[in-house]
């Protein structure tokens, strides 16, 4: 099991189980033919298959889906308009078999999906699993959108953040390197580090 957050100035820990969060293990960002394809998706898996038995029962998958309103109930225009005029391909219905868990990742959490219109997972659905301040784990897809975009929301909540820089997809090698030089600049609150080895 991984280890847990350290103990704050105050002499408060996190919890003692951390949760393992798998953000959006989806075919838009693992199938060769989608625009949204990573290239390290298949490394990150591998490192998320070998740690996800460590978790036990507290690993979360999540998912993203094209639902976020184009306006506000005033009639007020939101930034999710011009987002998919410039990403059409992904402007599909959300039962779109594009929007599906990869087949390997069916399996991995016998808990439902947590699905958001948002790139960050945090809110109330992750929060109402794993409660106030957690010790999150984040993996997944892709490091420089949804992983940062959860990282940093359950960070300012006072979450307590762990990213296995390993087990993370970024949209390119070096947009991915990019959102994890900034994560890091959030220690202690965010620690990134490569996933432990299983002895």
């Amino acid at each position: 099991m991984p280890t847990t957050a350290s103990a704050s100035a105050h002499g408060t820990t996190a919890p003692e189980a951390p949760w393992l969060v798998v953000i959006d293990p989806q075919v838009i960002f693992a199938d060769p033919s989608s625009d949204w394809a990573s290239a390290e998706f298949e490394s990150a898996w591998s490192v998320i298959e070998r740690i996800a038995p460590q978790f036990g029962d507290r690993v979360i998958v999540t998912r993203w889906l094209p639902t976020a309103p184009r306006s506000t109930a005033a009639g007020r225009a939101t930034s999710w308009g011009p987002y998919f005029a410039a990403w059409p391909f992904a402007d599909r219905p959300a039962d779109d078999r594009i929007f599906d868990l990869v087949q390997s990742a069916a399996g991995l959490s016998g808990r439902p999906t947590v699905d958001e219109p948002t790139f960050g997972k945090w809110g109330a659905q992750l929060r109402a699993l794993t409660g106030d301040a957690p010790h999150l784990v984040l993996a997944g897809v892709s490091t420089d959108c949804c992983v940062i975009a959860t990282a940093l929301a359950a960070a300012d909540a006072g979450a307590h953040v762990t990213v296995f820089s390993d087990a993370c997809a970024g949209s390119t090698r070096a947009d991915g390197a990019a959102a994890l030089r900034v994560m890091d600049l959030f220690d202690p609150q965010i620690r990134v580090t490569a996933s432990p080895a299983i002895t």
